[in-house]
């Protein structure tokens, strides 16, 4: 008894460490993923690429799943399946140490300016910037051939690592969720499974909200610290220009996935079922008694384990897809994931940018408050719809009832979000005329003005000041400005003519480095907005355990975890590669004012139009929850119609066996034929 209880607590210890490390794995490969989230607007500053491209760059770590999801799903479920998590946590961290190399290969970042002001800062000079020596036609017509010579000369093609270190990311996570899912339900107690995976789940979510505060950190250091002289630095963390120090997050990121892997190397390949290892303790025993007496019987003894060659594992691979979407409501599932996943993806990705331009808010604040206030949300709607399954011990139907309610909550704070809106920021000849009438531009000759026309100013350059009237200008030459003094962040423009441009004169004519902030009332309605945001976080998460649950019911136990690997290749396919990319060229629609790269070519949106990118931003994510609420309705008219059949096949069968009118021959012959169709059904 004493050897069969060691046995117990030995099994009990290891899936207790392996779902320890599978928390862990979640919450490193979160931390890296909610970090490359955050990241996004400096990686696009950085590289000056437009929104569509740095969509297309995130989407490389879907790309880098559907490279091998379905292999590993498939074929990793025959294999040593902790190993090959390991593996994975190894090449994930390859991939975020690749994508820190473009920092060290390319030079130091020079942001956009109208003029060489940073040059003046240990000096005494004065800058004119209206009788600066400005040439339109040079600046706004360029030499192509020039630019391309400056561009690969300035490595602004490093890109390209950073897509590949995603990619890369994206190949090293693949086993993580469908092996380490399948292989804790394989040898968990049926009842703890939605526990456990609220566990696990409330851990990863930690993950994100370490990433994002640390990109929050990080976007206030600047990128090259350590090799600038940051005194020489003329824009401040809350200017469109500033880019972060966001390769130091990857270094971070990249050593604690590699950390994680560590445990997955000591566990093995399976483990008894959680609840039974007494039984089985008691068997060994008898078995080992029996072959020390001789006398065990032959049907009793245990088959050597053959092993498994490749060819047999393919020969079964295409028959077991068949047999896996011939299950509605697998099939449906899978749809109703893909819609709603689009939504999802495109609003954690460009968010913070949402909450910049919208709201005036600063990229590090942005991606702070969501780090602090909606991923906690999150965690405890997970860990809410685990309890509330657990405790209710809800089945099939319950736990897609809790999920249906939870999407159509989601969607009504969404929808109010809508309509919290704020005026864009007055810059003169974008969003406002130079008198101080309303009026949104797309042209950049509105840029141009009477009071500026004398000052052949370049309109394609983006280095705004804020005059003492509350109006921001394009830049210091656009605002009329005749003279300046100060160095370095503390430069004042003075004489700028077109301040006086504006109905009600200032007396004060002078204007400072930076963008004015916006109206006090936008504040308030940040905080309206803030508050649905984190209640319908909330919300949304409290369904995700009990749809994993209806996901993982509705699927044979052998095809467990082919249906979780499929279903992560075709969400990840269709709801993770496309989203950024359209969503970005959506947004770059609403684009005011592009800048300027170093070497002359169009670079990243400096200025948004406020409501053109709330109306695209969120009716889009609305558009998609809606029709996901739609398929939740279908698919939960079909669960019941399958539970309903089930059962009155159920109730048919217990009436064959003990009705005294049928013979024992039909019976087992209508016992036999029901069991063949729920073979064919859903195991729900």
């Amino acid at each position: 008894m004493s050897e069969s209880k060691k046995t117990r607590e030995a099994c009990c210890s290891k899936l207790k460490l392996f779902l320890a490390s599978l928390a862990f794995v979640y919450f490193s490969k979160a931390f890296g993923g909610a970090y490359m989230k955050s990241s996004i607007t400096q990686i696009e500053r950085r590289f000056d690429i437009p929104s569509s491209l740095i969509g297309f760059i995130d989407g490389s770590f879907e790309m880098g799943n559907l490279l091998v999801i379905a292999f590993v799903s498939y074929f990793g479920a025959k294999l040593h399946r902790p190993r090959l998590i390991g593996i994975g946590c190894v090449v994930m961290a390859a991939g975020c140490y690749l994508m820190v190399l473009p920092h060290f290969f390319q030079g130091p970042y020079k942001y956009e300016t109208s003029m060489s002001h940073s040059a003046s800062v240990n000096s005494t000079e004065t800058v004119l910037p209206c009788l600066s020596n400005h040439s339109v036609t040079d600046a706004d017509a360029p030499d192509v051939s020039a630019i391309k010579a400056c561009e690969k000369a300035a490595g602004s093609s490093m890109w390209i690592l950073v897509f590949l270190g995603n990619m890369l990311r994206g190949i090293g996570e693949t086993p993580i969720m469908p092996l380490g899912v399948s292989y804790l339900d394989d040898f968990s107690r049926e009842e703890n499974t939605p526990f456990y995976l609220a566990c696990i789940h409330t851990v990863g979510i930690l993950g994100p909200m370490f990433g994002f505060m640390l990109g929050s950190f990080l976007a206030k250091i600047y990128v090259d610290i350590g090799s600038v002289d940051l005194d020489s630095i003329t824009i401040t963390h809350k200017d469109s220009r500033w880019v972060g120090a966001w390769w130091l997050g990857f270094i971070v990121t990249g050593t604690v996935i590699l950390m994680s892997s560590i445990p997955f190397w000591f566990l093995p390949k399976s483990l008894p079922k959680q609840g039974k290892e007494e039984s089985q303790s008691k068997s060994t025993e008898l078995s080992t008694m029996a072959e020390q007496e001789n006398f065990l019987p032959e049907e009793t003894q245990e088959p050597e384990e053959k092993p498994v060659t490749f060819k047999e594992l393919a020969k079964d691979f295409i028959p077991s897809l068949r047999r896996l979407f011939k299950n509605s409501i697998f099939s449906l599932m899978v749809l109703t994931y893909l819609v709603v996943v689009n939504g999802f993806i495109g609003m954690i990705t460009f968010k913070p940018k949402f909450m910049e331009q919208t709201f005036g808010q600063s990229a590090s604040k942005a991606i702070f408050l969501i780090g602090i206030l909606n991923l906690p949300a999150v965690a405890l709607g997970i860990i809410t719809g685990g309890f509330v399954l657990k405790k209710f011990k809800l089945g099939v139907i319950g736990a897609a009832r809790v999920s249906i309610t939870a999407s159509v909550g989601a969607f009504c704070m969404l929808a109010i979000q809508i309509f919290i809106q704020c005026d864009n920021a007055e810059v003169a000849g974008l969003t406002v005329s130079y008198q101080g009438a309303s009026q949104v531009s797309y042209n950049p000759q509105t840029l141009l003005s009477q009071c500026n026309m004398g000052c052949s100013c370049s309109m394609k350059h983006w280095d705004p000041v804020c005059a003492y009237n509350g109006m921001t200008y394009a830049s210091p030459c656009l605002a009329g400005c005749q003279t300046s003094t100060g160095t370095g962040k503390e430069m004042v423009f003075h004489n700028c003519t077109c301040i006086s441009e504006m109905n009600t004169p200032h007396s004060n004519m002078s204007a400072v480095l930076g963008q004015c902030p916006r109206k006090s009332d936008c504040e308030s309605k940040f905080k309206i907005y803030m508050a649905l945001s984190v209640l319908g976080s909330f919300i949304s998460a409290c369904g995700g355990t009990p749809g994993y649950i209806v996901l993982l019911r509705s699927i044979q136990p052998d095809l467990k975890s082919l249906a979780l690997g499929m279903q992560t290749l075709i969400v990840r396919t269709l709801g993770g590669i496309p989203p950024p990319i359209y969503f970005g060229a959506l947004i770059d629609r609403t684009c005011l004012k592009w800048g300027t790269k170093q070497c002359g070519g169009r670079g990243a949106c400096r200025l948004y139009d406020a409501n053109a990118f709330r109306m695209t931003f969120l009716g889009l994510i609305t558009g998609l929850y809606c029709l996901g609420n739609m398929m939740w309705g279908g698919l939960y008219l079909r669960i019941v119609k399958r539970q309903k059949k089930l059962a009155l096949r159920k109730q048919a069968k217990e009436n064959g066996v003990e009705g005294n009118g049928v013979s024992n021959g039909h019976a087992k012959i209508n016992i036999l034929k029901n069991k063949e169709d729920m073979d064919k059904e859903s195991t729900i």
